[in-house]
C-alpha cells in the first residue's frame, strides 16, 4: 500500500511527482468533476479482479436429433392431463427414473431403439425362431445380414440331413419288406389257387371228353386230383416235385424222377409219394398235421378212385431222410409191401428246416363207372 506524504515533491527514483494528501485522495475517489484516471468510482462500477483462465462450462450430452425441434412429449404411461394442460404422471412399475440418458439405457436393455438390432442378432445366433420383420421386443425389420443369419440357423445341419436319409432308407426297406411278406403270404396263394383250380377244371373236362389216355406223363403235367375231405382240400397232382413247374403253381407233386421215383396209384404194390407246400403258393398241405388215424385220402384219376386211410405220422425228420418214401417206409409201421401213400411237407410253418410225414394205406380201388366213393359223397 502506498504511504501518504506531507509534501509534493519529485521522486527521483521513479521519475514522477510525489503524491500529496489531497492529490492521493482525489486520485482515489475522483476529482471535483468526478473523473478518474482510468478507474471508475465505486458508485458507477464495482471492482472486478482480472481473469486469468477461461470460465468453467458444465458438460452437456450430445444433441439428440429427435429433440432438436420443439415438440410436446407424449405423456408417460399412467399419466393424466390436468385441466390446465399439465400432465400428472402416475408412477408405473418398471418405468426408469432419471434423465434422457437413463431412459435410453433402459430402452437398450429392453431391446428398443438401437438395442433392437443387437437383440435380434443374439436371438438368431442362439437359434431362437423369430419373424423376419421383427425381433425380440421390437417391431423393427431385420437387416439382410441378420435375415441371412436366421435363414442359415433354420437350415438343418449335415447330421440332421444324414439321419433323415437313414430314416427314409429304413422306412423304404420296411415298406418293401411288408410288400414282400404280403406277396408271399397272400398274393402267391391267390395266384396258386387260381392256377390249381384251372388245372383241376381242365383235367375234369379232358376226362369227360376222353381226350386223355393213361400212360407216361411229362414233368409238370397234371394227371390226377387229390381229395382230403377232413381238411376240405381238392388239388391237382402233377408229375415231378419242381417248385417252378409244379409246387409254386399250387399243385401237389409226385416223386417220379431219378432215385426219388415212386409208384403210381394203379401199381399193385408200392408207395405213392407226394410233396406240397405247407405255407404260401396255395399251401395245400398246411394242416395235414391235424389228420388222425382213419381219416380218408382219395386220389381221383381218369378211370378210378383210390381211397387211402391215414395210419401214422412222423412229426419231424431231416429233409435228407429219403427212406420215408421207400416202398416199405421203415418208420411208418408197415412191415411188408403193399399199396401205400406218403404226404411230405415242410415244418415248422414258414420254414423249410425239417419235414413232416404222413402215411396211409389203400383200402379201396373204385372205378369211376361205379360213381364216387363214400368219402366224397358225404
Amino acid at each position: 500500500m502506498t504511504a501518504l506524504r506531507p509534501e509534493r515533491e519529485t521522486d527521483a527514483s521513479y521519475g514522477q511527482e510525489p503524491y500529496e494528501a489531497s492529490g492521493a485522495f482525489e486520485e482515489w475517489y475522483g476529482d471535483a468533476a468526478g473523473q478518474q484516471r482510468g478507474y471508475a468510482t465505486p458508485a458507477e462500477e464495482p471492482y472486478a479482479a482480472p481473469v486469468t483462465q477461461e470460465p468453467y462450462e458444465p458438460y452437456l450430452p450430445p444433441i439428440d436429433e429427435e429433440t432438436v425441434a420443439l415438440r410436446i412429449p407424449d405423456p408417460p404411461p399412467g399419466a393424466s392431463i390436468s385441466p390446465s394442460g399439465a400432465s400428472t404422471a402416475t408412477p408405473v412399475s418398471g418405468t426408469p427414473s432419471g434423465g434422457r440418458a437413463a431412459r435410453r439405457k433402459a430402452a437398450k436393455r429392453r431391446g428398443g431403439r438401437h438395442g433392437g438390432a443387437h437383440a435380434a442378432s443374439e436371438s438368431a445366433e442362439s437359434g431362437e425362431s423369430s419373424d423376419s420383420f421383427g425381433s425380440s421386443g421390437s417391431g423393427a425389420p431385420l437387416s439382410r445380414v441378420e435375415a441371412r443369419r436366421q435363414a442359415r440357423a433354420r437350415k438343418p445341419s449335415p447330421g440332421v440331413i444324414a439321419s433323415r436319409a437313414v430314416g427314409e432308407v429304413f422306412i423304404t426297406t420296411g415298406v418293401l419288406m411288408l410288400l414282400f411278406v404280403s406277396y408271399q403270404l397272400w398274393w402267391t396263394n391267390v395266384r396258386a389257387h387260381a392256377q390249381a383250380d384251372k388245372e383241376t377244371s381242365s383235367l375234369q373236362k379232358d376226362w369227360a371228353s376222353g381226350k386223355r389216355e393213361p400212360g407216361e406223363f411229362q414233368p409238370g403235367q397234371g394227371f390226377a386230383i387229390l381229395h382230403i375231405p377232413e381238411l376240405d382240400v381238392v388239388v391237382p397232382i402233377a408229375q415231378g416235385v419242381s417248385n417252378k413247374k409244379v409246387l409254386d403253381k399250387g399243385m401237389v407233386g409226385h416223386y417220379s424222377e431219378g432215385k426219388l421215383k415212386t409208384a403210381m396209384p394203379s401199381d399193385k404194390t408200392g408207395n405213392f409219394a407226394l410233396a406240397g407246400h405247407r405255407n404260401t403258393h396255395g399251401e395245400p398241405f398246411r394242416y395235414i398235421n391235424k389228420l388222425k388215424a382213419g381219416d380218408e385220402i382219395v386220389v381221383e384219376t381218369q378211370d378210378d378212385y383210390y381211397v387211402y386211410k391215414m395210419t401214422s405220422m412222423l412229426p419231424v425228420t431231416s429233409p435228407s431222410n429219403t427212406s420215408v418214401i421207400n416202398p416199405v417206409p421203415p418208420q411208418s409201421g408197415f412191415t411188408k409191401p403193399g399199396r401205400y401213400i406218403t404226404l411230405t411237407t415242410c415244418t415248422p410253418e414258414y420254414t423249410s428246416k425239417y419235414r413232416l410225414i404222413v402215411w396211409g394205406k389203400m383200402v379201396e380201388e373204385r372205378p369211376r363207372s361205379k360213381g364216387k366213393p363214400d368219402a366224397l359223397v358225404q
